[in-house]
């Protein structure tokens, strides 16, 4: 069965990004972290802080305190300090054009009609959009990769994009290679985000996520932010639903 696809329920696709994040964070040689949390269920997670808010434990994922997830104090067994991580990598730049005038509203559509087309949730791709590019259409990383969803040249080229600048030319060719990546692993979540950000080659030569900082950071970032989507989804379609 396909994970992390249009008709799923929401619910089970939260527990299963949050086990993955987990596990992820429990794998990780290094990470912006500085502390060690350890689950009741044995998996352990990196975060920054900690703090008790209205009877449940905040883990804090950025020293902003704009990234967070709660468990109940019955859920952690216990905390570690651990070191600070090296610095992570530069985002990605502007190219000299001017930005193209994109609004949120025209990147949701954008992603809306690529979902639907490669059955991908568009909260997910709206994550890697966020991941990738924060929005803008004309970042280009130091390694070369360009435009919304951040294809490099030969990757963009074998997808059949003749303008990676062009919004929506760089999501449809984006979502067609996530969507690949997604059937590739068997929509293994993390193992799909891991190829996208470091490549296939490198998830065969390690078999599995490569131990790469930037791959690991990348990855909870993505997971984080789908979850924060989805979740906000959810408290909207119940405040619809009540009665006025």
């Amino acid at each position: 069965m396909r994970e992390f696809r249009q008709g799923l329920k929401v619910r089970a696709r939260l527990i299963m990004a949050f086990a993955v994040l987990a596990a992820l964070a429990g794998s990780a040689r290094s990470s912006y972290a500085a502390e060690l949390v350890t689950l009741t269920n044995g998996f352990a997670m990196r975060c920054d802080h900690h703090a008790p808010v209205e009877g449940r434990v905040r883990l804090y994922l950025s020293a902003a305190e704009d990234n967070y997830i709660d468990f109940a104090p019955a859920e952690i067994v216990s905390y570690e300090v651990v070191p600070d991580a090296p610095a992570a990598a530069a985002p990605a730049t502007a190219a000299p054009n001017p930005p193209a005038k994109l609004t949120p509203a025209d990147i949701r559509e954008m992603l809306t009609r690529a979902g639907s087309e490669h059955n991908i949730d568009v909260d997910l791709l709206a994550s890697v959009v966020k991941a990738e590019s924060d929005g803008n259409s004309r970042a280009v990383s130091r390694a070369g990769a360009q435009g919304l969803m951040q294809l490099m040249p030969a990757t963009a080229a074998d997808l059949g994009v003749q303008d990676s600048f062009e919004p929506d030319q760089n999501v449809r060719g984006g979502s067609a290679y996530f969507d690949a990546l997604l059937v590739r692993y068997r929509d293994n979540l993390a193992l799909a985000l891991a190829a996208y950000n470091a490549g296939p080659a490198a998830v065969e030569k390690y078999h599995g996520i490569p131990p790469y900082a930037e791959t690991h950071a990348y990855i909870a970032r993505v997971i984080h932010e789908f979850n924060r989507r989805v979740l906000a989804r959810e408290a909207l379609a119940k405040r619809a639903a009540q009665p006025h």
